[in-house]
């Protein structure tokens, strides 16, 4: 069957857009605003009867195991016992630090069955890290295994741990035991009625532009991820939907998980690493027709022998990319060569998913383009005085606050400096708006290049950068100069085989010369073989301009 073919007509977008009401958002709920709501209810325990299926994991020694609704309300309600033992209660924080294991899922759908908050803590993360995003949350507890409890001790202030112990190894004194504890509880136990304005997560930015900031998420966000999985995503009740970013950070926690357990699908857990060859395996192996991830992992399985990608040819329905924005180089290689639609959608931590091109939505989509305004959500262009722009004049992307019912971001944990000024959340995205009213996305403002009078977005170098046979990923910066301002220099991953040398930086030099502008292209290239990301696979090119500014001043 050939999943790149859709034949469903999709709502056209200006009428979803017309006709969204917040209430008929809230009244595909089980909870309400006036009674109380629980997330383990919405996304578990109402979707029980029937042993639907809603967890697909994969483990590292490859075998695959099957659980229901069923059995994670049961899962979940042997972890809120174990929780009230250690002195969790409605409103306090819990933080997990665990692999893409049943046990993760047991543990967040357990967290908001007692109506406390989950802190998401990705597996890669060190202490220092951990410490920087437990700071001023206050977290009552950490969940975590043995492979992990090591970090913790050199997080200061650390609260009680729980660890799931791996065969082998020894508790640490102090720790509650998670087996153990999860061994003697009860599978009942009645879900704690939160309102809307509770909280049900407590993520943390990225990093990329500086210190993580804590997110309060409340329960007045399911409607949101939900209107997200059916237009964005278009999750259907017959595919198999895989997000394979980690539930660490948001868009894995927010649409890997929590949206399609809200929608009552099954969600897909491998546990282990990202390969190229071991995504092929499992979109086979699982029939996988609904897939969402990030460019990064995009650009690396382009890169994989043809061999890998044949048996996947054809089974893909759709291909949703978030993170960072998509090049359009990966856009024609998924409909070329895997005849699947990839579509860039775009969002933060704060807010979830604002502004898609929408698989589930009929509108124009614009190569470069990161697409339309969520229903649910009205978004301008504004300039340095908060007036909004119209089309084809650059500004930051911002979300208007009165007219986007949907918008649930109000502030940061304990910080006093207001997030919404005039009327607007300010993204801090340099874009520039179409005719059509799709957005395209030019850069962070302070990755914005000032070169020769010219602004100069660094992505638009980069995709071009991409498009040359010999390049896998390319990262732009701008870099003092005296007579420009800046100029711009690229840093450049080759393709398996091919050399550096400065015949070819000449050639990139050219390619983007003809293939953008003039005053566009690289006037240094530098040949590397990694770039510096966040774990989530965002590019911070603000450690590039950093390593560059502590190079000796030389002339250009």
């Amino acid at each position: 069957m050939d999943r790149g073919k859709d034949s469903i007509r999709h709502p056209d977008y200006a009428g979803a857009v017309a006709s969204f009401r917040l209430e008929d958002a809230l009244d595909e709920l089980q909870g309400n605003l006036r009674d109380g709501l629980n997330a383990c209810v919405e996304c578990c325990d109402r979707h029980c009867g029937g042993s639907r299926l809603a967890l697909r994991w994969i483990a590292l020694d490859g075998h695959l195991e099957t659980l229901t609704f069923e059995q994670l309300r049961d899962m979940s309600a042997r972890v809120a016992h174990m929780l009230a033992a250690a002195g969790v209660g409605p409103g306090d924080i819990v933080a997990g630090m665990l692999p893409r294991t049943p046990e993760l899922i047991a543990t967040i759908l357990g967290t908001w069955r007692a109506g406390a908050v989950y802190k998401p803590l990705f597996t890669a993360f060190g202490p220092r890290s951990i410490e920087d995003r437990l700071r001023g949350c206050l977290a009552r507890l950490v969940i975590t295994n043995s492979a992990n409890r090591g970090k913790f001790a050199g997080v200061s202030n650390c609260p009680p741990v729980v660890t799931l112990v791996e065969p082998g190894d020894t508790l640490v004194d102090g720790d509650m035991d998670f087996r153990a504890a999860i061994r003697a509880a009860s599978t009942h136990l009645k879900p704690v009625m939160r309102s809307a304005a509770d909280l049900l997560m407590m993520t943390s930015t990225s990093g990329t532009t500086g210190f993580p900031r804590n997110v309060p998420v409340p329960m007045r966000a399911l409607p949101a991820i939900a209107v997200y999985m059916r237009t964005g995503i278009d999750l259907r009740p017959d595919d198999v939907f895989w997000n394979i970013a980690d539930p660490g950070w948001a868009y894995g926690l927010y649409y890997g998980v929590t949206g399609p357990l809200l929608l009552g699908q099954a969600m897909t857990f491998f546990e282990g690493g990202f390969s190229a060859e071991s995504l092929c395996a499992i979109i086979k192996r699982l029939h996988v027709t609904n897939l969402a991830g990030s460019p990064t992992a995009f650009r690396m399985l382009m890169a994989a022998p043809p061999q890998i990608i044949e048996p996947i040819r054809g089974l893909l329905r759709v291909v949703s990319s978030a993170g960072e924005p998509l090049n359009p180089e990966v856009i024609r290689w998924f409909d070329q060569v895997l005849g699947a639609p990839i579509r860039d959608h775009y969002g933060l931590t704060e807010t979830g998913m604002v502004v898609n091109n929408h698989h589930g939505l009929q509108h124009p989509v614009r190569p470069g383009s990161m697409g339309h305004a969520m229903p649910g959500y009205r978004v301008a262009v504004l300039d340095g005085t908060g007036q909004e722009l119209g089309p084809h004049q650059p500004g930051v992307l911002a979300i208007d606050v009165a007219r986007s019912p949907l918008l649930w971001f109000t502030g940061y944990h304990h910080e006093d400096t207001p997030a919404i000024a005039g009327g607007y959340f300010r993204t801090g995205d340099n874009v520039e708006l179409a005719a059509d009213g799709s957005i395209s996305f030019l850069g962070r403002s302070d990755d914005m290049i000032k070169t020769s009078g010219y602004r100069i977005g660094p992505f638009d170098v980069e995709s071009v950068l991409v498009e040359h046979p010999a390049v896998i990923e390319a990262a732009v910066i701008g870099i003092p100069d005296p007579q420009r301002n800046e100029i711009i220099k690229a840093f450049v991953i080759l393709a398996d085989g091919v050399a550096g040398s400065s015949e070819l930086a000449e050639a990139l030099r050219l390619h983007v010369y003809n293939r953008l502008s003039a005053h566009a292209y690289p006037r240094e290239i530098e040949f590397v073989t990694e770039l510096p990301k966040t774990p989530s696979g965002k590019l911070q090119r603000f450690l590039l301009r950093r390593a560059e500014a502590a190079k000796p001043a030389r002339e250009h």
